[in-house]
């Protein structure tokens, strides 16, 4: 591990930060309406960013650097490569859904989009609190006005107050706990936290205050129960293809942050933060669960879905606690494989309502979908995979997420939560499940309208749809991925 400034362990961060500005510049001078090169030349620099990332992950690149801010190791890779992929592929979603709505006037989508993942990179490889709090703001950010880039649209312009106050409260909830832990150890970098942590040389009344306002952010940034007021209304009142820009990649970053913070600095205080973990996941799946069942708005619906499933992220973290080295290695890489393979569902979700939304209407209704089957037998068959994995039925990818995050939670000795998770998940299963009724056996309501998808995006929306059932079929190579990255950066 080097300590020295190593802009090589950089370059993913470097080359966004270079590409970034080259596209605002060309956004300045470009004077098309749809704004097709700088589209193009985000794209460019998404898959370049992910072959750099992917080669220097084959080459075993790992290192600190910038006197420990930041962090490269296979986890960084992996997390990285996953936001590139989830950031592309949510740009060309939401072509034809900006273009019909006149989001790129200003041509800032693409531009905020490119900085919002810059600073979700910064979180995924920071080593130091000051790190971690610089990429959450710069991600934030760029979320904030991205969320109001329809300046004519009150409900956006609404949600993205929402969002701003709260957010500003939840970073004011991890400022507060960071200064505790700066002041309980004397120290920044995380490693560093971490070690006096178990030298038993900290305060430790000050370091438990710091876990619990620094659990309170992380679950905030997480959507989790109770702090998830802001995920529905913030969902709904987004235009789409910003809901996808924000419930997909950053949920990735958040994750590592949690990981990074949790795991790395404090894991001496894992008896502390534990339970409050198992608190939130409990209440995220109860809140999550119950209320999607009322909602006939499928935004919504998707937010509360998304409430529930972070409660089973925080179920995988609060096992490795107590399971072990090995079992922590196994319960976190479920926890990681989870988030991932929810993050592609997520895409596949929303970018369904991108698909099937058009001038003039938003397909943000479950009764929009009446009839989905009749206008588009394939279309219907990747709303059912979606739904399926989802709920966590077999043999799709939900499934075998779930299974690997009870697994451990069992040999934890959780037996009762884990039971409590089973029975929330089957009253999940009556909200998607109605989906699937909704599209293959009710009647279309008006006159049916043929999907407006290019190539592109039928292309990529049948891949994320066999991807539930390859990965739910074939899921070992990516979970010894996730443990592999566990092992190797946390040192488990």
């Amino acid at each position: 591990m080097q300590t020295s400034f190593d802009f090589a362990l950089a370059a993913p961060e470097i080359i966004l930060l270079v590409m970034g500005a080259v596209v605002l510049l060309i956004d300045a001078v470009s004077k098309h309406p749809t704004r097709f090169l700088t589209y193009l030349v985000s794209l460019a620099t998404l898959v370049v960013l992910t072959i750099v990332s992917a080669v220097q992950w084959s080459n075993g690149v790992t290192g600190r650097t910038f006197d420990g801010l930041f962090v490269t190791d296979s986890l960084s890779h992996l997390l990285k490569i996953a936001s590139y992929i989830a950031v592309g592929v949510t740009l060309v979603y939401g072509r034809i859904y900006s273009q019909s709505r006149d989001m790129l006037r200003g041509g800032e989508l693409y531009v905020l989009a490119l900085f919002a993942l810059l600073g979700q990179m910064v979180m995924i490889s920071a080593g130091n609190l000051l790190s971690i709090y610089l990429g959450l703001e710069l991600m934030s950010l760029a979320l904030y006005a991205l969320i109001a880039v329809r300046r004519d649209d009150a409900t956006a312009t609404e949600a993205a107050m929402k969002y701003f106050v709260l957010g500003a409260l939840a970073s004011g909830f991890l400022l507060y706990g960071m200064s505790m832990i700066y002041g309980a150890t004397g120290h920044l970098d995380l490693q560093q936290v971490g070690e006096v942590i178990a030298a038993g040389k900290a305060q430790k009344l000050a370091l438990v205050f710091g876990v619990v306002f620094i659990v309170a952010g992380l679950a905030f940034k997480l959507g989790a129960a109770p702090f998830h007021m802001w995920v529905p209304d913030v969902y709904d009142g987004s235009p789409t293809a910003v809901t996808l820009l924000l419930g997909a990649a950053p949920k990735l970053a958040a994750f590592a942050m949690t990981l990074r913070v949790l795991v790395e600095a404090l894991h001496g205080l894992a008896t502390d933060w534990q339970p409050m973990l198992l608190i939130l996941a409990v209440l995220s799946l109860a809140i999550g669960n119950i209320t999607a069942i009322a909602q006939s708005n499928f935004k919504r619906m998707l937010a509360y879905s998304t409430i529930s499933h972070m409660g089973f992220v925080l179920l995988g973290l609060s096992a490795g606690v107590v399971a072990g080295r090995e079992g922590s290695a196994n319960a976190y890489g479920a926890a990681l494989f989870y988030m991932i393979t929810y993050v592609l569902t997520t895409l596949g979700s929303f970018g369904m309502v991108l698909l099937l939304s058009r001038d003039g209407f938003e397909c943000d209704k479950i009764d929009d979908l009446k009839g989905l089957n009749r206008r588009s037998p394939w279309h219907a068959f990747i709303v059912l995979l979606l739904m399926v994995s989802l709920t966590g039925l077999p043999p799709t990818v939900g499934f075998y997420a779930k299974l690997a995050v009870l697994q451990p939670l069992i040999q934890a000795g959780h037996v009762t939560i884990a039971v409590i998770a089973v029975m929330f998940s089957l009253i999940g299963a009556f909200y998607y499940l109605r989906v699937v009724k909704v599209v293959y056996f009710d009647e279309p309501v008006g006159e049916a309208q043929p999907l407006r998808a290019t190539c592109a995006q039928r292309g990529l929306m049948s891949i994320n749809g066999a991807l539930l059932l390859v990965l739910g079929l074939l899921p070992g190579g990516l979970m010894a991925a996730c443990i592999h990255a566990i092992q190797t950066s946390l040192g488990l």
